[in-house]
């Protein structure tokens, strides 16, 4: 058995992995690279195997991190079986297609630059309709079914816990007289995610594939966000400001919706009852199209919510609905948000403010100081998002600079993946522990530390792969051969480019922070001199890379 490691590696976007097995191969998840630019342009590259080689693929869940290549999978030949959950199908049904609507709408914007400057016109990653017509081959299974990929092949989903239709899988395989179990777990939910269940522990595995996005760090236990949430909102609302919630489409937006309609039990007296009718008054617009549609198919899929909420939802409560709720799907009621004087608040993807509605949305409220900007998700490193959870005085939004005056806000504890403490209850929960842990899907310094507390508490072997590293899965586990990422030429130049982005952005900053120098009281003329003869040496320095 030998897994090689061709996405998410010391990285939290782009989970592709090819397991050969049994004289099968195997891809697990196929996802885009989110955020860098670098990275993104990864996107765009060869699959590092032969699409016609491969027998099965199976999704952990429709996140576009996991899944937002397989429509470039299927162009490129791909006609095998997709296994996935049900809900997962349902919702990859919607989401690709809207990735897809993306890449065309992006590629459209590159390519009037391209041909501005006499370059020809490249086609996109992949288009709407190649997205539907991969959908094809998904096959829905359900969970806790063993399932028969092949005779020396069984696989099982079990819930993650991490969005709807979300998996940890299980891969029995059968070779050379002995069955060895390898288990994906996929993303893993935070165990107190709103409407779904807690991950499932698992009693034994030979082999563990982990996520490890919060390998370094806790959430912090937030039973009162809902109540945080609230004043944070009747004090925006007070100001007579919007409340602007950048939110995954699929996930947190439905959990929001959740925790808005539950507010009304938490207390009553008369404070918290001022604050709630208040709320209650101001329309809550999810403006998504996708969310919108996501959020119909999490009705459709209430069996998988907790035990709770499926208690409301029979007592007639369903907790995806509530007076002020509104949905506006076309674009025209979306910029007439931007119109209104009336306060609100608005739910918008996409959830890091790379994409989609909530950059207009972020556009016209940013500036205003009366305005809140809620965060309530993962803000992968270079996204607008980070940029502004960072405290970054402006940002540039559709090639205009904004000042970044509104009030900014994150809410810990609506992340959708475990922390540190729940991803090493994970590991306690084997009874037969794994002989050997691989950790993916995280940032190099939080996996560094996840795999010493590993090491100090359960001694089981950690290896944290790079890109393209393929081992043998034996008693010991080796390195037997490594792809390259990109030809090395192509790299540096690639590299180059991302380096004079983050330059431009930094020069940017530096301007804004010296003006402000040039009328602070306290710089003497000595301190402005010294800061002049800095800025001769980065003239200098310029001149010397470009001449």
């Amino acid at each position: 058995m030998k897994i090689t490691f061709l996405g998410a590696t010391k990285t939290v976007t782009g989970s592709n992995f090819l397991l050969e097995a049994a004289g099968k191969k195997i891809i697990i998840d196929c996802g885009l690279y989110q955020g860098k630019a670098l990275e993104e342009r990864e996107n765009y590259e060869d699959f590092a195997y032969n699409v016609n080689d491969i027998d099965f693929m199976i999704l952990t869940h429709a996140h576009i991190d996991h899944s937002g290549k397989i429509p470039k999978l299927y162009n490129d030949g791909y006609r095998n079986p997709i296994y996935a959950t049900k809900a997962t199908c349902d919702l990859c049904s919607i989401m690709l297609p809207d990735s897809g609507h993306i890449q065309e709408m992006e590629n459209e914007w590159r390519n009037r630059k391209r041909i501005r400057s006499g370059k020809t016109a490249l086609p996109p990653l992949y288009t709407a309709e190649d997205a539907i017509k991969c959908l094809e081959i998904f096959k829905p299974v359900k969970y806790d079914e063993i399932i028969e990929l092949d005779k020396d092949i069984n696989i099982r989903f079990n819930d993650a816990g991490h969005m709807l239709g979300s998996s940890i899988v299980e891969i029995w395989v059968r070779e050379n007289g002995k069955t060895e179990k390898i288990v994906f777990t996929g993303d893993l939910g935070n165990n107190d995610i709103p409407l779904l269940g807690a991950p499932t522990m698992m009693e034994n595995a030979d082999y563990l594939v982990m996520e490890s996005t919060y390998g370094g760090r806790l959430h912090i236990r937030n039973d009162d966000k809902a109540e945080i949430f609230l004043n944070i909102v009747a004090e925006t609302l007070d100001k007579g400001g919007n409340v602007i919630i950048p939110s995954f489409a699929v996930g947190r937006t439905q959990e929001i919706l959740y925790e808005i309609n539950k507010l009304k039990e938490k207390r009553k007296d008369e404070e918290f009852t001022k604050k709630f009718e208040q709320l209650m008054k101001a329309p809550v617009y999810v403006d998504s199209p996708l969310a919108i549609s996501a959020t119909e198919i999490f009705k459709q899929n209430t069996d998988l919510f907790d035990e709770d909420v499926k208690q409301r939802i029979e007592s007639g409560d369903n907790p995806l609905e509530f007076p002020g709720l509104q949905f506006t799907r076309t674009a025209e009621e979306s910029k007439a948000l931007n119109e209104s004087e009336r306060p609100s608040i608005i739910i918008s993807a996409s959830g890091m403010c790379e994409v989609g509605r909530i950059k207009h949305h972020l556009k016209h409220n940013l500036w205003n100081p009366k305005n809140t900007i809620l965060f309530v998700g993962y803000q992968a490193p270079g996204t607008l998002g980070a940029r502004i959870v960072g405290g970054e005085k402006k940002v540039k939004i559709f090639g205009e600079d904004v000042a970044v005056n509104a009030r900014i806000e994150y809410i810990e504890g609506y992340s959708g993946h475990a922390d540190q403490e729940w991803l090493l209850n994970f590991v306690y929960s084997f009874i037969n522990k794994p002989k050997h842990i691989f950790l993916i899907h995280g940032e190099p310094e939080g996996q560094k530390i996840l795999k010493q507390k590993i090491l100090e508490t359960t001694k089981i072997p950690v290896t944290i792969p790079d890109y393209g590293e393929t081992y043998e899965l034996n008693e010991k586990i080796n390195i037997i051969s490594k792809v390259d990422r990109f030809e090395k030429p192509k790299y540096l130049r690639l590299e180059v480019i991302d380096r004079l982005a983050t330059l431009k952005e930094e020069i940017e900053d530096m301007e804004e922070m010296i003006r402000e120098d040039m009328f602070n009281e306290d710089k003497t003329d000595e301190d402005i001199q010294e800061i002049n003869e800095r800025i001769k040496e980065l003239e200098r320095q310029i001149v010397k890379i470009i001449s």
